[in-house]
């Protein structure tokens, strides 16, 4: 798993050339392959020129149901829009609720009466390892798909995401044959012991801003507990999955274990979320739709959910800090993704006495951004996900120079076509304006500044989020003070989004329910049985 200073470093530097991989994967079509480092918002004609043409097909736009790719029971699709034009890549089989229907009897069929949960833990590890070399093998398809499907840079979806795809499934893998239950003594003549159980048929809901590690996130920990799984993908990005999911087949994964449902969240995710049928919940994506979810699933069976939500991440720089990392790092933090990172540590917390120094360089490192064609080497930012989120930031945008925030570079779109957007920086912003408070989801860093750390701690909490926070900082006590007061689930101390397959991930207060990746998302898909039994003239207890 990448560590976040192998992340940054590969997204700030400039690449000489395209690597070998993408030099095969991509053909240069028209003046679409542009030459150098695209800097200081200069990028906007380079954008509105021939967009660089993936050379990998789109073989699978069907539901995957029962082993099978087949049409939606209804016969409609979907486009998915390539978010550096706005123009169609594929039309997607649009499923309703009578496909998550047959998907959930596959899946109930392929638990109660299938090989999946009654395999040796030997043979479901794998299967998984198998899957996870197919995926490795064909990480430069997968990453194209990725990319073209979502908008991310090819190279952090080729040298970084796709590996992390592969390290979750073995690490996963690894845990199959190690899931067991304890002995536990008891006052009397009992022997009693705890069995670990797969919990059944999982339902799940992924994002679209990381889609497939987020299928890894929660397939991973279901398959390695012998559950049987229907995933619901994002209607903006449904193909990176349905190719995964393909390999996970080819692996000899058992038929119904693995169920792909490409939709709309008001149709196909309520269906699946207030399923009779589905025994458990596990869902990705914002808080108020988080809310809908956990409504749907305690009305129909009661079914747990785990949820994994929104955020407002404060990113703290202590007047101890080296300026030029923290900037750097600070940057990285909030425009990772373009800005379309849960986590990602919207509010820029700066002590007043390097305030003003790191607000120039803050503003100055924004506009050395590289944005353009996220299938061009050296592209740092490409485009928003869609039109519907580009407005909403553009929106954001206008909120905060309305409510008297600082402007310092960017606001605007870059090209007329496409959704990309400047690399934007706020100075002067005050804790009650909206885009200090409420989740852009875009590349706008708010910088704010602070005191002392009694007054940072109140103000990093005052949030209804608690996902995650960054502290930059050289005092080991600073430090301890920090990441013991700040009412999170994650904190990286000088570092950022440093994402190990066993390190756990969720949020306190309203950022979500549960935790992903490492031990604890097996507790996710388990359950507990005690088992107790009567000893007849037992030699010990």
């Amino acid at each position: 798993m990448a560590s976040s200073t192998k992340i940054s470093r590969l997204i700030s530097r400039s690449f000489s050339s395209a690597s070998s991989s993408s030099t095969s994967l991509f053909s240069r079509g028209g003046n679409g392959y542009l030459g150098g480092l695209l800097s200081k918002y200069s990028t906007a004609a380079a954008i509105d020129e021939q967009p660089i043409k993936p050379s990998v097909q789109v073989d699978h736009t069907q539901l995957l149901i029962d082993g099978k790719f087949v049409d939606a029971a209804s016969g409609k699709t979907f486009p998915t829009l390539d978010p550096r034009t706005g123009e169609v890549i594929a039309h997607v089989a649009e499923g309703h609720s009578e496909d998550v229907d047959r998907a959930v009897a596959a899946a109930r069929k392929a638990f109660d009466q299938g090989p999946w949960p009654k395999f040796p833990a030997y043979e479901r590890q794998k299967i998984m390892l198998r899957a996870a070399d197919l995926i490795e093998k064909h990480n430069d398809q997968i990453a194209a798909l990725e990319t073209w499907d979502n908008g991310k840079p090819y190279e952090q979806s080729a040298q970084i995401e796709i590996p992390m795809l592969v390290r979750l499934f073995r690490y996963y893998a690894g845990w199959a044959d190690k899931i067991h239950g304890l002995t536990v003594p008891a006052d009397g003549p009992y022997h009693v012991q705890t069995l670990h159980e797969p919990i059944g048929v999982a339902g799940q809901i992924i994002p679209w801003n990381f889609p497939l590690l987020m299928f890894a996130w929660k397939v991973g920990p279901a398959l390695a507990c012998g559950n049987t799984v229907v995933l619901k993908t994002a209607e903006q990005t449904p193909l990176s999955a349905l190719y995964v999911a393909k390999l996970f087949h080819e692996a000899g994964l058992p038929a119904g274990v693995l169920n792909i449902i490409s939709g709309f969240g008001p149709t196909a995710g309520a269906a699946l979320a207030s399923h009779m049928d589905v025994d458990k919940l596990a869902f990705t994506g914002s808080t108020d739709t988080g809310k809908v979810v956990l409504q749907l699933a305690a009305k129909s069976n009661l079914k747990p959910v785990t949820l994994e939500l929104g955020g407002k991440s404060p990113f703290i720089v202590c007047e101890d800090a080296d300026i030029d990392e923290a900037v750097e790092l600070a940057h990285f933090a909030l425009f990772f993704n373009q800005g379309q990172c849960c986590c990602a540590g919207s509010r820029t917390f700066v002590h007043e006495r390097v305030h003003e120094e790191f607000v120039e360089k803050a503003k100055a490192r924004a506009l050395k951004r590289a944005v353009g064609d996220p299938f061009k080497s050296g592209t740092e930012q490409g485009p928003q996900i869609d039109s519907k989120q580009f407005e909403k930031i553009l929106k954001y945008i206008r909120s905060g120079v309305e409510n008297g925030a600082t402007l310092e570079t960017g606001g605007e779109r870059l090209g007329s076509k496409g959704y990309y957007i400047q690399p934007t920086v706020f100075s002067n912003v005050q804790d009650g304006m909206q885009i200090a408070k409420e989740e852009i989801f875009g590349p706008v860093q708010t910088i704010l500044k602070f005191k002392d750390l009694g007054e940072v701690i109140q103000r990093a909490n005052n949030s209804k989020y608690g996902l995650a926070a960054g502290v930059f900082t050289k005092n080991i006590d600073t430090a301890n003070t920090l990441t013991r007061a700040l009412k999170v689930g994650t904190v990286w101390v000088n570092c950022f989004d440093t994402f190990d397959a066993a390190i756990p991930f969720g949020g306190y207060k309203m950022s979500g329910q549960g935790r992903e990746k490492g031990e604890y998302s097996l507790k996710n898909y388990l359950q507990v049985k005690a088992v107790v039994t009567p000893l007849k003239n037992p030699a010990w207890l």
